[in-house]
């Protein structure tokens, strides 16, 4: 009686097994027969028919089911060395599931031999578990990284000594270079890093996707370090002990993209102050905001810019608006903008002091209408707050506020990201956006196809135009330029150097230019590109590919190259490919789905990059996302289409709105390869990729949004600025995962990570504290972009 009992469980779970395989079957001969009719593959459609058949003869108790199956898993094993050669990512997940379910009939084949009435073979126990040995030591070299570009050249610890400095500014100097010349935490101790105090803000960002974001740099001045939340509200902390000395709310408001990236900061010269009460005022959440400062008291001043496009100076020392700062500390910078909604213009990057000016340019709600508030940058006075220039990419000419009943020019290009400046030249460096919106360009004026995503080279003294380097014609992909451009000097060989800007832009690539004249010093190369057809839009004929540096993740994609945790999802992404025209980066949008790759999030973005100045190294990460993108006549754009991060834009005053996806699996993984975000080393001098590791994990994120718990370095999408140190070292935190880590800068070695209670958007920063002697690495965490999970943490770690 027992031995029947068993012999029925068997049948029962031996044609379960086998509906299983039909249902899979069917889902691989229908989905193939449709990839196949798009010119896809034909592996799906084929193996599903063999599937179908497979599980059928196993629901029949027929042993010839399980010789099917593995038929399907022996040809799939060539076929995807066919497809991908050796590329593990891609190997796993064509073989991987498949493996697995061949393993598991492996081990059946006894029993369903049995139920056929057939003396049972032992010999499949054998092949599974040596299928079985290959499972799981697949899963362990899972977590090690994989797609790694080891260094092609070797760089000696420096000979120059160290010089600490402060981190005054948002990229450390108005280079914008996020290197600290300090070397106390080396790759030899930095193991030992632990947690040196935790700052709460008690200021927790509530996102939505399109709403706040903890994506701040901190500054230090003295023995001070300055924090601003995503919400605007700054926080001065004891450098050493992470105790606050005083904080400023300016009650700002927004109903979107509330984020703070940085403070500026401005210091008076030896002029004498007349003496008073520098006493801070009591802080505390509930107090209220600090009563303007003695014009007196402000001889170092912090330049808070606002959600709700504000211009605060306050007291460095006290946290009291400065009152000789326009009214009573701030100034209005809606003035001359005609029509300016909530939402649709503010400041979410740091200012740039330039000398006595303080430079400010601002975000300008995207695609929802040609008439949108103006791209405008403004320099104003650092005492007075009065408005020394204005570049009005529309109206040049115009270099005051606009006369009265005038407006700035509305919807021009705008700067949003981080400005540079260099003192010796004279030269403030602006990366520009587009004119509004940024997926049609019938409308725009020759001025706004000359200044759209470009670097524009300002007169710091009269806001002038110097030089223009555009990065994309006629954009129509929404390729901003998306990060400060990076100043550096980069040695010639002959004892001197070449004064060079670094700008890295979100189509993956990365013009390096000569900061005076605006020539290219990496070679760029016109190259023609695909045009489009919609009715009304004019297409630039050729694009320009900075040949002359590394591309980053920017490949134009084949349907081999489109990836999945399993086969079915892949499958689906392969028929979302073959969907759609692709064309490479410069793949126009029309009526019919395109693929944009990488999308408008890049490639690269507002993070920027760092650079070791003792090995000329420069540190970029990036992230890969595609878009899936069309336009949408305007007939057809339906009732508050309003599509901040995806979904329908309107577009109004244009004929079509445009459709924007994410190019995710249905499980929301990138459809394309692993890695989805690297870091990579360039040397500047010789403009070769020296090395590139994939950056983070899936600890804490994972298929449909839950997170793994596993720490497999798949590389992720990034978001943020690094940190380089003089000692060889770079920290980056802008993971998926929770963690601070630490590379050997002049290999890629990960050598460290912290655990952050919650994930990080923010740059870390490091200085060496004028009262102890110690060096710091700072960083925020208020949440990774992709994570419900929101903190309020300003993080010091220290050598013991």
């Amino acid at each position: 009686m027992p031995e029947q009992t068993s012999s029925a469980f068997g049948r029962i779970l031996l044609r379960f097994v086998g509906i299983v395989v039909i249902i899979a079957g069917l889902y691989l001969a229908g989905g193939g027969a449709w990839l196949a009719g798009l010119g896809g593959s034909w592996y799906y459609l084929l193996a599903g028919l063999v599937l179908l058949a497979s599980g059928a003869l196993i629901v029949s108790l027929s042993p010839t089911g399980t010789v099917l199956f593995c038929l399907v898993f022996l040809v799939t094993i060539p076929w995807a060395l066919w497809e991908v050669g050796f590329d593990f990512w891609q190997l796993v997940a064509r073989l991987f599931a498949i493996a697995v379910a061949t393993c598991l009939l492996l081990f059946l084949h006894p029993t369903l031999q049995r139920a056929a009435g057939r003396q049972p073979s032992f010999a499949p126990y054998g092949a599974g578990l040596v299928l079985l040995v290959a499972i799981v030591a697949t899963g362990v070299a899972a977590f090690s990284p994989k797609n790694v570009i080891e260094p092609t050249a070797s760089y000696a610890a420096p000979d120059t000594p160290a010089d600490p400095g402060e981190w005054r500014e948002w990229g450390k100097d108005s280079f914008g270079t996020r290197f600290a010349s300090i070397d106390q935490i080396t790759p030899a101790n930095v193991q030992d890093l632990q947690v040196a105090w935790t700052f709460r803000t008690g200021d927790l960002p509530e996102s939505t996707g399109s709403g706040a974001e903890d994506q701040n740099t901190p500054i230090q001045v003295g023995d001070t370090v300055y924090v601003c939340s995503a919400y605007g509200k700054v926080f001065a902390i004891d450098a050493d002990a992470g105790t606050e000395r005083w904080r400023f709310d300016p009650q700002a408001q927004s109903p979107n993209w509330q984020r703070c990236r940085g403070l500026a900061y401005w210091e008076a010269g030896n002029e004498p102050a007349p003496a008073a009460d520098t006493a801070p005022p009591a802080g505390g959440e509930g107090q209220p905001a600090p009563q303007a400062a003695d014009a007196a008291l402000c001889r170092g001043r912090l330049f808070l810019p606002t959600i709700d496009a504000r211009l605060i100076a306050l007291d460095a020392e006290t946290g009291q608006p400065c009152a000789d700062f326009g009214q009573n500390g701030t100034v209005d910078l809606t003035v001359g903008m005609g029509e300016v909604q909530p939402g649709y213009y503010q400041q979410t990057s740091t200012a740039l002091v330039a000398g006595d000016l303080v430079i400010v340019g601002g975000r300008v709600a995207d695609n929802f209408s040609t008439d949108e508030p103006p791209g405008v940058v403004r320099a104003f006075d650092v005492r007075t707050g009065n408005l020394a220039w204005a570049w009005d990419p529309g109206n040049p000419d115009l270099t005051g506020e606009p006369p009265a009943g005038e407006t700035y020019t509305r919807g021009t290009p705008n700067v949003w990201a981080a400005m540079s400046y260099d003192p010796e030249l004279g030269l403030v460096y602006l990366p520009t956006g587009n004119a509004t919106p940024d997926f049609w360009t019938g409308h725009r004026s020759e001025l706004d196809n000359r200044y759209s995503s470009s670097v524009v080279a300002l007169d710091q003294a009269t806001g002038q135009v110097r030089w223009t380097f555009q990065g994309v014609r006629r954009d129509i992909w929404d390729f901003d330029m998306p990060a400060q451009p990076v100043l550096y000097d980069i040695p010639d060989g002959n004892g001197g150097t070449v004064p060079a800007l670094a700008q890295v832009t979100k189509q993956g690539m990365i013009f390096l230019l000569n900061r005076e004249t605006g020539e290219p010093i990496a070679e760029v190369e016109d190259r023609p590109v695909p045009q489009g057809d919609l009715e009304g839009e004019t297409y630039s004929p050729t694009q320009p590919f900075s040949v002359g540096m590394p591309m980053i993740g920017n490949e134009t994609l084949t349907e081999a190259d489109m990836w999945g945790a399993t086969p079915f999802d892949q499958l689906l992404c392969r028929i979302a490919f073959r969907d759609m025209r692709v064309d490479g980066i410069f793949t126009p949008p029309g009526l019919d789905k395109a693929l944009q790759f990488p999308g408008s999030l890049g490639g690269m973005n507002w993070g920027a990059v760092s650079i070791d100045a003792t090995t000329n190294l420069m540190y970029v990460n990036d992230m890969r996302l595609g878009l899936a993108n069309y336009t949408v006549p305007r007939a057809d754009i339906p009732a508050g289409a309003s599509g901040i991060e995806m979904g329908v834009v309107p577009q109004e005053g244009t004929p079509f709105g445009a459709m924007r996806m994410r190019f995710l699996s249905p499980l929301g993984i990138p459809c394309q390869k692993p890695p989805f975000g690297t870091l990579s080393a360039i040397d500047l001098k010789t403009h070769e990729l020296v090395w590139q590791v994939p950056l983070g994990t899936v600890e804490d994120t994972g298929p449909l949004g839950f997170a793994m718990g596993l720490p497999i370095p798949i590389g992720m999408p990034t978001l943020g600025p690094s940190l380089a140190t003089h000692s060889g070292l770079v920290f980056f935190a802008g993971t998926q995962d929770f963690y601070l880590r630490a590379f050997d800068g002049r290999t890629g070695k990960e050598l460290w990570k912290g655990r952050l209670p919650v994930g990080s958007q923010g740059g870390p920063m490091s200085y060496v504290s004028p009262a102890s002697g110690k060096q710091y690495v700072v960083v925020t965490a208020g949440g990774a972009r992709q994570s419900p999970e929101r903190g309020d943490y300003v993080i010091a770690y220290t050598l013991p």
